[in-house]
């Protein structure tokens, strides 16, 4: 392994820790925390890895922080990484691959949200990496310089499929146990083969079975746990792929845009651009009945298994709100044809240089904003009113789980309650990273919106038990505390209040009620969400 690909690999999983230690854990994040506080075979928002990987760094340091819950995905990213390297490497040259390396590396969303953040989309990335890198050798076995004829007119090889087709089954399983965008990569590969004449026996050999078997076993976590739950977690992600409303151009658009912006202009352009040409190159081809070289075979596997993600989720943004995220596993695996036509570019290394300073640069200011309040009015430069300013809701733990360590009343609070919850389970999260090292008691959300929550306690679980309301100023319920929970309770006392100050001034306050004796179960809009 050539010394630059250490050296990458290296300063990125530094830079990467430097932002896990300022990032204040997000919404998702601390969610994900209450799953390894659950452990089950999966889950109703996601399979299971998601809670393995984010209950690595605590197991790890004993400690409940953001830097711990996000060691298991910046590990995983690393190896990630390493896998793209390789596959590139194989499939074209050092040079296409070291550039595929670094794409993956400097483009923001790809580095803080596959490589910091703590999401399913952290294995999802891995196993996939993973399962490309098993494809490149299975379907062509001989390195790129060595490849010359392989499948074109003279002396070509016939394809012989192996036994790495059950490994590669096997693995396209482990990503959708990551997430279910994985399964998305079994589509593309059965695609690669039909599209390809060459490696069509794949689909009729004694090894596709074996494929499917470990596919099936990979994914037999989520199926066991799902037949007993009525299917819910596969009705509840296929009830948010439906359209909500008409189509919209406009945010067909947006969605396009924003990716870009994410991806950096000067990587998501180029990676949109290549992939279309690429893709409508190879389809006239096909369609002429023309037969494909050596490197329009390795593009269009590469197409086949990035493209349907990123297009997917990209035309499913013209009808109703998506993540950024979403498309993004099917860029990174883009980054290979963009590595396999940059590697002739003589001055690459200079606008790739360019792009890593620019989103260094944007990463670094966001920290500080997010953390030290950078634009914040007042406390900061003044741009941007702290009432105002999304940010805020990401919020430091520590100074939480302080006021519960200090304040007499709290912890007094703390003592008498029997459990623990909040009315959104989004808040519920950052409030069990912050009780983490001073209770175990447990904590549950009283809300129309129950997620994970809804398998995680019954209704009667704590009738005529004490329990510590703690919510946020900033979600707390629109009827009012009083109005919401008065009735289901002996009484409700307001204990404190916390404010948790940013660059001086007062980012979000946390209010905190002592319920006591639970009267009876709070209803459920639906029962255990089906």
């Amino acid at each position: 392994m050539p010394a630059i690909v250490l050296l990458i690999l290296v300063l990125s999983l530094i830079l990467r820790l430097l932002i896990a230690a300022g990032l204040p854990p997000g919404f998702d994040e601390a969610y994900y925390y209450l799953y390894t506080r659950h452990l089950d075979w999966s889950y109703f928002d996601h399979p299971p890895l998601v809670a393995w990987v984010t209950g690595f760094g605590p197991l790890l340091t004993g400690q409940v922080s953001a830097l711990s819950i996000r060691l298991g995905s910046m590990l995983l990213f690393t190896g990630s990484s390493l896998l793209l390297y390789q596959s590139g490497v194989h499939l074209f040259s050092v040079r296409a691959g070291l550039i595929s390396l670094a794409v993956a590396n400097i483009a923001p969303i790809l580095l803080v949200g596959f490589g910091v953040l703590t999401l399913p989309d952290s294995p999802l990335i891995f196993f996939m990496s993973a399962t490309l890198w098993v494809c490149s050798r299975e379907f062509f076995p001989l390195p790129a310089r060595s490849m010359q004829g392989q499948f074109g007119l003279y002396g070509a090889t016939r394809y012989q499929p192996g036994p790495r087709l059950a490994l590669i089954g096997l693995l396209v399983g482990l990503a959708g146990l990551g997430k279910y965008h994985g399964l998305a990569l079994g589509f593309g590969l059965v695609l690669f083969c039909l599209l390809s004449p060459h490696h069509r026996r794949a689909l009729g050999s004694g090894w596709t079975v074996m494929a499917v078997l470990g596919f099936l076993l990979a994914l037999s976590p989520v199926l066991f746990w799902n037949a007993q739950q009525d299917w819910v977690s596969f009705r509840f992600q296929g009830g948010r792929a439906l359209p909500e409303a008409g189509y919209r151009l406009l945010d067909l658009a947006l969605t396009v845009l924003v990716g870009i912006l994410y991806l950096l202009p000067s990587l998501g352009i180029p990676l949109w651009r290549v992939s279309l040409v690429d893709s409508g190159r190879i389809a006239l081809q096909i369609m002429q009945g023309l037969r494909l070289t050596d490197g329009d075979l390795k593009r269009l596997l590469i197409l086949a298994c990035g493209l349907p993600l990123v297009l997917g989720f990209t035309v499913m943004g013209g009808y109703r709100q998506i993540l950024p995220t979403w498309p993004m596993p099917g860029f990174w695996v883009l980054t290979l044809l963009l590595g396999s036509r940059w590697e002739g570019w003589r001055r690459v290394g200079r606008g790739l240089i360019a792009s890593l300073l620019i989103g260094v640069l944007l990463v670094g200011l966001g920290l500080a904003h997010v953390r030290y309040g950078l634009l914040q009015a007042p406390g900061g430069l003044g741009l941007w009113p702290v009432e105002k300013d999304p940010s805020t809701q990401l919020i430091e733990i520590e100074p939480l789980r302080r006021a519960f360590q200090t304040d007499p009343d709290l912890v007094q609070a703390l003592a008498e309650a029997d459990f623990v919850f909040t009315n959104a389970y989004f808040l519920a999260g950052q409030i069990a990273m912050a009780l983490a090292p001073l209770t175990d008691k447990p904590l549950t959300c009283l809300d129309e919106d129950l997620r994970g929550f809804a398998f995680w306690s019954e209704p009667q679980d704590w009738l005529g038990q004490n329990g510590l309301l703690i919510t946020s100023e900033l979600f707390r319920p629109s009827a009012g505390i009083p109005a919401t929970y008065g009735d289901y309770f002996v009484s409700l006392e307001p204990v404190a209040e916390i404010p948790l100050l940013r660059a001086g001034a007062v980012a979000q306050t946390f209010q905190v009620y002592l319920a006591r004796q639970m009267l009876r179960p709070y209803p459920r809009p639906y029962s255990r969400l089906r």
